[in-house]
């Protein structure tokens, strides 16, 4: 024998899984199998050969493996490989000339790639030199070649051209110079061109041009170069669009504290791939760092739902839903702006400082704060209170003196208010002063701080407004906080910045600009300019009509250049929008009274047309109950956020109360259990936990409680019935033990405890009916007077059975009592004749029902003895129907498998005699089938 085949003979005998009994390699056995597991092992050791080779048993074991898991890894079978030998000559030489053609045309196809330049060699589209961002031509070599030819030198200087020399500049030039050698900023990333033109290529070529970017911001992202690794994913992107490129590039974003375009990529991941569960998570990860937790822990769910045992994702949202539920705190810390009076005392001085921090259009929150709505507010911030006049103090002057007080303000520092804050530590009471903002990138608004100033406020300027790109969204938010700080002119400035940035992106998004237009408009205001103020006013009013801010701010600056007819137009306008607004009442009052001195009694006739504010404009009657569709909605959404909170608290429930188990804790589990039935009701398998738990505990009337609501829900359910069983053998009432074990049995023929326990309460139930029955015949059978012409039988009894006394029998029963008194009697004085006259009396459809109460062994084997000796001969059809409806009874199947052999042996010779006999009634065939269920 060869090495080899030794080998192979060790192989086979190592792989042999002796666990398998030789006696279950046999037809029968496997038929009866049903576990899979075991009949893959039984089929391994039939191929291993080593208990011989049986062809049929192998295909017979395969056959049934292949009904019980069609999808067996058992009934894999390896393919020998295809020749000619084994194909048609036609087929073989079609195969022969595909391949021979597909070996051309991949020949053809690298001979083309060879001979094509992916990259023009031309200046445009040569990719920089890793790290250094740039590259070098012979041209410009050459220049710099030239450049540093020695032939050329500078003439020496004079005196005089010294005295002209700005050493400074000069300065300031070398040090530029010296930072951008030396110094590799992050700027050179931006030569990089973000897009390739990859319109020339193939699909294939493409997606290998993709790949290599790819790969290329990949190692950028590994050397935590973060700028260079987006450029190269923009890259791969512009060539193939894939899942992963934008993955990748929206991390690199995330570590660059992106959002917006980290929460963009997110999103189109999102579009080409729905539920990608990176995506999520990081959308997840800029939802929580923009301070929308709500939206973060709902990603973060829908991650957890996909893969539960995510490490991420749970830290994750365990960090979130304690930011969410700080919150509230936060939002309460920080907001409220105490303004005090140092030195004068005027009292309406305070109203209109806290005004000014309502100018602004709070679209988006700066840090997460949220500016309240006019009417709650109750003006709308540059409502004039003082009553103007027409001489001395006329709104003119106080304008003018509004005006001033800001331009003085503006250069330098007032000390009239002190502006003190929740987080102010050591904060300054100057308000042309820069507030020094912590933010994630250190901005500075063109002023200097004070010296001594600490932070007042933290905010995230990065935070998204409406539609506008990041860089206009900046500006937007920090003019916003340069406007709450009274830095009205640095505040214009950022807004200027944001409106010409607008223009030159190309976006479309109206109201967004018209926000714009509607915060300068107030800087504007603030500072006096009321003719700049009127133009932003109008033109954020023709993108969006009717909108109440800048029509307000519009008739206060027609009312400060003293043009009342245009202001009492635009007050009434802002009235028809909101009845609320009390500022633009008290002018509209006071301009009135300034147009009847002006214009007479004829002023109305002098005014402009007011507009008509549409329905839909006027925001007092948009105060409607919600529709159905939207209490729909939010009922549904409600039900979803129930649904989800009592699945995840029940799955814990569940755990806990399984652990409680394994650490044979019966009572905490039941506890756990019971809590899972209160959110759960209809689950199956905790009912049956919990009966395990009251078995444990030998409380046997609730485990079979819970074991009938579990078959309710699942009536075929396998350990409702054997826990069931469990629990009437603890109730002593064997028969229905007997019975839920059977059950068991037919479900699962090899369950061996099933079958231990059936053995013991057969020998219970046995025990337990011979004590019935000796008591049974201890007892004085009761005597039944009857009244009327109904037929009675007196019969002597016994000394032995009845003591001597005769007993009536009644024939004619008419309920389940009067039938059993009657049968007992019959039954305990042996008198067989009036039993038979009994069951003539006995319709044969009510025999199941005057038995169910008192069915034993005892009285199944009176009756057929009754039968087979007296009613045979007189009328067989009707001992025929009687023992067609007796099986019917309840748990007949259970007394009759503990009859006695002497007991059964009446039942065959009773359907031996009854088969003998020719009847119209029934046929031999009739009498087979029923005696099938009897014997």
């Amino acid at each position: 024998m060869s090495a080899d085949a030794v080998l192979s003979l060790q192989n086979q005998s190592t792989s042999v899984d002796y666990s398998v009994h030789v006696e279950h390699l046999d037809y029968n056995y496997i038929e009866e199998c049903k576990n899979v597991k075991y009949v893959e092992k039984i089929l391994k050791v039939l191929r291993s050969g080593q208990e011989g080779i049986y062809p049929h048993l192998i295909e017979f074991c395969e056959s049934h493996l292949e009904k019980l898991d069609p999808k067996s890894p058992a009934l894999r079978k390896e393919n020998s490989v295809a020749t000619a030998a084994s194909l048609l000559k036609d087929e073989w030489s079609q195969i022969v000339e595909d391949m021979k053609t597909w070996q051309e045309e991949t020949k053809r196809n690298e001979t083309s790639l060879k001979q094509q330049a992916v990259f023009d060699l031309g200046k445009n589209n040569i990719p920089p030199i890793r790290g250094s961002h740039c590259s070098i031509l012979l041209c410009e070599t050459s220049n710099a070649e030239e450049k540093r030819n020695p032939s050329k030198c500078t003439l020496p200087r004079d005196y005089r051209e010294w005295d002209k020399f700005d050493v400074e500049r000069e300065c300031e030039r070398i040090d530029g110079n010296v930072v951008n050698k030396n110094i590799p900023s992050a700027k050179g990333h931006s030569k990089i061109k973000t897009k390739v033109d990859a319109s020339f290529l193939t699909q294939p070529e493409k997606l290998l041009l993709a790949n290599r970017e790819k790969d290329k911001g990949n190692e950028a992202f590994r050397a935590k170069d973060y700028e260079e690794a987006v450029v190269y994913y923009s890259r791969s992107l512009s060539i193939l669009p894939t899942v992963a490129a934008y993955n990748n590039k929206a991390q690199a974003e995330i570590n660059l504290k992106h959002w917006y375009d980290a929460m963009s990529d997110c999103q189109r991941v999102l579009e080409l791939e729905p539920g990608n569960v990176k995506a999520l998570l990081r959308r997840a990860t800029v939802h929580k760092h923009m301070g929308q937790f709500e939206l973060a822990v709902e990603d973060l769910r829908m991650v957890l739902m996909e893969e539960p045992q995510n490490p991420t994702a749970t830290k994750l949202l365990s960090e979130t839903e304690k930011l969410k539920e700080r919150q509230p705190e936060q939002q309460r810390k920080g907001k409220k702006i105490l303004i005090q009076e140092v030195e004068e005392k005027d009292e309406n001085s305070n109203d209109d400082t806290k005004a000014e921090s309502f100018l602004v259009e709070p679209s988006q929150p700066v840090g997460g704060e949220s500016a309240a709505s006019p009417a709650e507010r109750g003006d709308m911030g540059n409502a004039q209170k003082k009553p103007h006049s027409r001489g001395n103090g006329g709104p003119h002057s106080e304008s003018s003196n509004s005006h001033a007080g800001h331009r003085r303000s503006k250069g330098g520092s007032s000390d009239k208010y002190r502006v003190t804050q929740d987080k102010v530590a050591n904060g300054t009471g100057k308000r042309g002063s820069t507030a020094s903002v912590q933010t994630d990138h250190s901005s500075s608004s063109g002023k200097g701080t004070p010296a001594g100033g600490t932070a007042r406020e933290t905010t995230n300027l990065d935070a998204p407004c409406g539609a506008l790109p990041p860089p206009l969204s900046r500006l937007k938010n920090e003019g916003n906080l340069l406007f709450k700080n009274g830095q009205f002119s640095d505040a214009l400035e950022k807004y200027s910045q944001a409106i010409q940035g607008y223009s030159d992106s190309g976006i479309d998004s109206p109201e967004d600009l018209c926000i714009l237009y509607s915060n300068r408009a107030a800087c504007y205001l603030k500072d006096g300019n009321s003719q700049d103020c009127i133009q932003d006013c109008t033109r954020a009013l023709e993108l969006q009509p009717f909108f109440l801010k800048p029509l307000l701010r519009r008739a206060m600056a027609y009312e400060s250049l003293e043009r009342y007819r245009q202001a009492y137009v635009d007050y009434k306008t802002v009235l028809q929008i909101d009845i609320s607004v009390q500022a633009a009442h008290d002018s509209a009052n006071r301009i009135t009274r300034l147009l009847i001195d002006q214009d007479g009694p004829e002023w109305r006739e002098k005014l402009p047309e007011i507009p008509l504010v549409p329905l839909s404009a006027q925001q007092h009657r948009r105060e409607e109950p919600p529709s159905a569709e939207v209490l729909q909605a939010r009922a549904e959404k409600a039900a979803r956020d129930t649904e989800r909170k009592a699945e995840i608290r029940f799955t814990v429930l569940k755990q806990e109360g399984n652990d409680f188990v394994k650490k044979v804790q019966y009572q905490d589990a039941l506890g756990k259990y019971s809590e899972c039935l209160k959110l759960k009701p209809e689950e199956c398998a905790v009912y049956t936990n919990r009966a395990l738990c009251y078995l444990k505990l030998e409380r046997f009337t609730e485990a079979k409680q819970d074991c009938d609501a579990a078959l309710k829900l699942e009536p075929t359910n396998k350990k409702a019935f054997y826990r069931r069983a469990l629990a009437n053998k603890g109730l002593k009432d064997y028969l229905a033990c007997t019975s839920d074990l059977q059950e068991v049995l037919q479900q699962d023929p090899n369950l061996q405890e099933a079958e231990r326990e059936l053995e013991e309460v057969t020998v219970l139930l046995r025990q337990s009916l011979a004590l019935d029955s000796q008591a049974k015949s201890r007892k004085t059978v009761p005597i039944t007077e009857v009244e009327g012409d109904e037929e009675v039988t007196s019969i002597p009894t016994s000394e032995g059975s009845c003591r001597g006394e005769d007993i009536s029998i009644n024939i004619h029963p008419t309920n389940v009592y009067e039938f059993g008194q009657a049968l007992n009697a019959a039954r305990c004085s042996g008198n067989t004749a009036a039993c038979a006259d009994l069951l003539t009396s006995t319709a044969p459809q009510m025999l199941p029902e005057y038995l169910s109460t008192q069915l034993d062994g005892h009285t199944i084997s009176f009756i057929i003895q009754v039968l087979d000796s007296h009613l045979l001969e007189k009328d067989p059809s009707l001992v025929f129907q009687h023992l067609n409806h007796l099986h019917t009874t309840d748990r007949f199947s259970i007394v009759l498998m503990l009859l006695e052999k002497d007991e059964r042996h009446h039942i065959t010779h009773l359907f031996e005699h009854l088969s003998a006999i020719e009847s119209t009634d029934f046929t031999k065939n009739d009498v087979q089938n029923l005696a099938n269920k009897y014997i």
